[in-house]
């Protein structure tokens, strides 16, 4: 047992001796950082494209279908989505956002005006009360949130920017995954010896079916929550109604907070239309997230990450204070990848433990 814990701390010594080094030397691997930063993107993007588009091409080659042609098949399909979201949402979409931008003065001015309001009819709030509001200082502070909040437009339509210039790679990267992804690691299995290739073959397919499970899972539950949401929106008739569930749709991918984030909108819309309209807002919500939570990503993603709330939001914390908007984004499924990692080789080194335990009462 000690010298379990000893081999343990020499290599944890070792490991940080070696990241001292490595930080010493950083200049040596800035070619390769950037050159990873210059794949990431188009990379990450037709990996995401891959596990969504995996399963038609596996659907198509059920029919004697030609992987070629399947995978041509998919890029059709692609193309025809692709143009009906150009054709017929985007446009709705972008003329809801104008309108809405150009009305954001209006609802400050009308968040003033009912501070205002309160501070001048006694009856509604105790003289205690209202004397501690300070309009101006209300004010000053919408004024800087709303500069946080353009701010952190532009950087999100820096990012977006950049996977625009990169998009052109993807479509060449998600052929070559579709075509040869499952070469790969029969590839690497032949430089292998049988114990270790065998592990590997099978810390592949965990790792495969941890990316499928959060990926496809993900973004199905977030399409499903932005419908449940714009039906609810056209029933109240919500002004914005195909905007405000599209960015549901989009902050819904981020676990555990996207949801928190999907209403601070559409709740701000109903609160300057109608009061009673946000507590519809907040029901539709509600519905939603019940529906999302108890029936549909159950089914959908079920138990695949086994993570556990607190340490989601530890992540989460962590991740967009480091990494901004892309590190809420990635943390969940790299951790997840991680764990699986962990997890297997731990469990080898155990089967590898009770291997010798067991050679070691045989002799």
């Amino acid at each position: 047992m000690h010298r379990t814990w000893f081999k343990v701390l020499i290599v944890a010594i070792l490991v940080s001796v070696l990241i001292l080094l490595v930080s010493q030397i950083d200049f040596i691997f800035e070619p390769l950082w950037a050159y990873i930063g210059a794949v990431a993107a188009p990379l990450i993007g037709a990996g995401i494209l891959y596990y969504v588009t995996r399963p038609v091409m596996y659907f198509f080659e059920r029919y004697k279908i030609p992987r070629l042609l399947a995978i041509l098949l998919v890029y059709v399909l692609l193309t025809l989505v692709g143009f009906i979201i150009t054709q017929f949402i985007a446009p709705i979409a972008q003329q809801q956002f104008s309108r809405l931008i150009e009305n954001i003065p209006k609802m400050v001015d009308g968040v003033q005006e009912f501070i205002e309001s309160w501070q001048n009819n006694q009856t509604i709030l105790p003289a205690q009360i209202t004397e501690g509001i300070n309009t101006q200082s209300i004010m000053n502070n919408i004024e800087k949130y709303s500069q946080n909040v353009t701010t952190a437009v532009i950087n999100v339509v820096s990012y977006m920017v950049s996977f625009v210039v990169a998009i052109v790679l993807i479509p060449f990267f998600l052929f070559f995954m579709l075509k040869d992804g499952e070469r790969l690691v029969p590839f690497i299995r032949q430089y292998l010896n049988n114990r270790v290739g065998d592990s590997f073959v099978k810390l592949s397919a965990s790792v495969d079916h941890t990316l499928r499970s959060f990926i496809q899972g993900q973004l199905l539950v977030s399409f499903c929550v932005g419908i449940l949401l714009l039906i609810g929106y056209l029933i109240i008739d919500l002004p914005y109604a195909l905007t405000l569930s599209l960015f549901a749709m989009l902050t819904n991918i981020i676990p555990f907070i996207g949801p928190f984030l999907a209403v601070i909108p559409a709740m701000l819309v109903a609160l300057f239309e109608n009061p009673i309209m946000a507590v519809y807002v907040a029901i539709i919500m509600l519905i939603a997230q019940q529906i999302e939570g108890n029936l549909i990503s159950p089914n959908i993603m079920g138990k695949a990450l086994s993570i556990h709330p607190l340490t989601i939001i530890t992540l989460i914390l962590a991740a967009g204070s480091i990494a901004g908007f892309l590190g809420l984004l990635f943390v969940i499924p790299v951790y997840a990848v991680f764990k699986t990692i962990t997890n297997h080789l731990y469990h080898e080194w155990l089967a590898s433990k009770e291997k010798q335990y067991t050679t070691h009462d045989r002799t």
